[in-house]
């Protein structure tokens, strides 16, 4: 997907589900490495990870896509635009936006731990001493099954 086929499908987005147009520029930025997307205050314009478009499912995107849209005609609106407030919450939640987006370069756990008891599974990307920690649940030893 180009900077310009985002573009036009935020633009078709921002119409359909807010019944206002979106006047400003959006675009891929590779930077992003711990959010799907940004809004940007002083310009207004929308800068979307591209490992969002790449990676993961087409409802992914147009979700983040959503939830940028809220911050851009909130802001716009001069309502409350940040995540913790009370308008930016009811609006993503009628149109349908995503809440956060998925951690798209965060590696997956690969180090799990298990209870020797009760069997409880811990999963890490770094290793700990088993010796000085021990479940959180039951109190038992841990065992490491997985590197």
């Amino acid at each position: 997907m180009t900077n310009q086929e985002l573009q036009r499908l935020i633009e078709r987005i921002s119409i359909e589900s807010f019944q206002v147009r979106f006047r400003h520029t959006a675009s891929f930025n590779s930077r992003l490495r711990s959010t799907g997307g940004r809004y940007m205050l002083e310009t207004h314009n929308i800068e979307i990870n591209p490992h969002i478009a790449t990676d993961y499912p087409p409802e992914i995107l147009v979700g983040v896509i959503k939830h940028e849209l809220c911050h851009y005609h909130l802001h716009l609106n001069h309502c409350g635009y940040q995540h913790r407030n009370r308008d930016f919450k009811v609006l993503l939640q009628k149109v349908g936006g995503s809440r956060y987006s998925p951690s798209s370069l965060r590696p997956d756990p690969q180090i799990v731990y298990e209870c020797r008891q009760c069997h409880k599974r811990y999963y890490r990307q770094r290793h700990f001493n088993i010796q000085k920690y021990c479940c959180s649940r039951c109190g038992g030893h841990l065992k490491l099954i997985s590197k």
